[in-house]
């Protein structure tokens, strides 16, 4: 089981300005190595209650949130990481465990049981959140995203565009799966991920950049009800 806690801001950009950001960071960052020319392909399955508790916590603002995903990078792979991310005032708290592709899929099909079979506490807690409140597969968000790190005190900045969804279908390892643009596809998502403090020539850099602060959810993005950014 991974955790990280950090601070996480986010920005609307148009893709010219990524590139031109993009550019400079490259300059002064390590580049993620799987970015590659056009950066590295995410897809996600978001999972949420009968309610839609967890969606309209966020649309409420709430500082104590939470979301639970399913996170492939390839539809081939034979491994999907199980995530819970919970905001917790300034700080995103994210943990995650690593699943068997036919773990992966019974949790769609709405097999929980799978999650007992691993050992960490982490498994356990799912388990026993997504079985109490019923949780259940919402909507698919698949999205390019391009990244750049740096070591001091674990910053990464990444671009996420042509983010597109569906919720029509929720097998995520489907290499045919349909799905539909949710964001312009001339804007792209900035995010800044970092502990303690951002690095000065960092902050420079990205204080120069044409960009707007906002709250953004690539789940409320998918979900189509309005509320995906809010500047």
């Amino acid at each position: 089981m991974n955790e990280v806690l950090r601070q996480e801001k986010k920005y609307l950009m148009t893709i010219q300005n990524v590139k031109r950001l993009s550019g400079k960071l490259s300059q002064v960052l390590t580049e993620d190595r799987h970015n590659g020319a056009n950066g590295y392909s995410i897809r996600s399955l978001y999972f949420d209650t009968p309610y839609d508790d967890d969606f309209r916590d966020k649309v409420d603002g709430l500082l104590l949130r939470k979301k639970i995903r399913l996170r492939i990078y390839d539809p081939k792979a034979k491994t999907a990481m199980l995530e819970m991310k919970q905001k917790e005032g300034m700080f995103q708290r994210k943990r995650s465990l690593r699943l068997s592709r036919e773990d992966a899929k019974a949790l769609i099909a709405g097999q929980y049981g799978v999650l007992l079979k691993y050992k960490e506490p982490f498994a356990a807690e799912c388990y026993g959140v997504m079985c109490m409140k019923g949780y259940r597969p919402k909507t698919v968000v698949e999205y390019l995203r391009k990244a750049y790190i740096a070591k001091e005190n674990s910053i990464r900045i990444t671009f996420d565009s042509k983010i597109i969804a569906t919720e029509a279908r929720y097998d995520i390892f489907a290499e045919d799966l349909s799905l539909y643009p949710v964001l312009d596809p001339f804007n792209a998502v900035l995010e800044v991920k970092y502990n303690g403090f951002l690095l000065s020539y960092i902050k420079s850099v990205l204080d120069a950049a044409d960009r707007s602060e906002l709250s953004v959810s690539k789940y409320c993005l998918a979900r189509g009800i309005g509320c995906g950014y809010e500047l």
